[in-house]
């Protein structure tokens, strides 16, 4: 997509959402994307005939077509405003629609901050933040397994009524990597016989984020700002939230703080129960964070093999494969501990 695309689609929303105002877009810009969709950030001023202008920082989503998506973008454009409406710190969604060449897209408020990891967990200029965020997170978590899931929301997936989530869960992530490598993984066949023999029971089920980790959260200088992309949603254990938070991967090596390298275990789980009430059993923690490793390391396999079969040409996928020795690493230590 070019600049003159992303003017041409946004315009008219704004000339609609704003008649009989001149209205002027500026500071477009590309912004980190992925696989799946574009990102690009503007600046949008809104002049009225004896009003002083206003100006509206923007983020324009594109939504490439083909690529493997849970469920699409205006079922994420729904998930995002049932989200702020339950007060997640989240981008505020404006407008949806599609390009002239059939693409959709969505518009959201653009919040300042840091995304890249490392540089929250390790530069200076954050450190207040750091101090903030174990509590912040733990808050938006509980606000996020608050979601009601009403019938906007019954297009996330979600474990069959007569199956156990975990059971599910694990389940699913076997299937998938038997299907993405011949290849022998030893601690990943360690890790999968763990989990069946330690399947938590009688979990409670909400909306899980699926992705919450630093990398996809929008942090300043005072700590969380907002929480970004959603496109793992499902139903299913809160529990599996706190875990995947406490995935090594998540620490940029700041491996002595295991809560995306800013906090303790101890000091989420108190936050979320005095956020959700919602009383948290570390046994089941320590499940879904080993499930969790393993998760991502059966996802770096997959990102590897679009590669290998040609799919993409992408050197980032290519090399993203060796961080699957990071997660087998992991997880024999966590099994030695467990």
């Amino acid at each position: 997509m070019k600049e003159a695309d992303v003017v041409g689609a946004v315009l008219p929303l704004l000339e609609r959402e704003h008649g009989g105002a001149r209205i002027t877009i500026e500071g477009v810009r590309r912004m980190t994307g992925g696989s799946v969709r574009e990102s690009w950030a503007l600046d949008a001023t809104i002049a009225r005939p004896g009003a002083a202008s206003e100006r509206r920082r923007l983020v324009f989503l594109v939504f490439r077509p083909g690529g493997h998506r849970i469920f699409g973008p205006r079922e994420e454009f729904r998930l995002l405003a049932a989200a702020h409406a339950a007060r997640v710190p989240v981008p505020s969604p404006l407008w949806q629609g599609d390009t002239a060449q059939g693409e959709p897209f969505c518009v959201m408020e653009r919040i300042e901050g840091e995304t890249v990891g490392r540089r929250i967990v390790r530069d200076d200029r954050f450190g207040r933040a750091r101090s903030a965020l174990p509590a912040q997170l733990a808050r938006a978590l509980a606000a996020i397994h608050r979601i009601p899931i009403g019938p906007d929301l019954v297009f996330l997936p979600a474990p069959p009524s007569d199956r156990e989530t975990a059971e599910w869960e694990v389940e699913r992530i076997e299937e998938l990597y038997r299907m993405v490598t011949p290849d022998p993984h030893p601690a990943f066949e360690l890790a999968l016989r763990w989990l069946a023999q330690h399947m938590p029971h009688d979990q409670a089920r909400a909306l899980v984020h699926g992705d919450f980790r630093i990398g996809n959260v929008i942090v300043n200088e005072e700590g969380l700002a907002a929480v970004l992309d959603w496109e793992l949603a499902h139903r299913g254990d809160p529990m599996e939230d706190l875990g995947w938070l406490c995935v090594r991967s998540w620490r940029f090596g700041a491996d002595h703080l295991p809560v995306g390298g800013v906090g303790t275990r101890e000091a989420l789980f108190e936050a979320y129960e005095a956020a959700s009430g919602r009383w948290v059993d570390p046994a089941r923690v320590r499940f879904w964070e080993i499930f969790g490793n393993l998760r991502w390391g059966v996802f770096t396999l997959v990102q590897t093999r679009f590669f290998l079969d040609g799919t993409s040409t992408s050197v980032e996928l290519a090399s993203i494969g060796r961080r699957a020795a990071e997660t087998e690493w992991e997880l024999v230590r966590l099994l030695e501990e467990s």
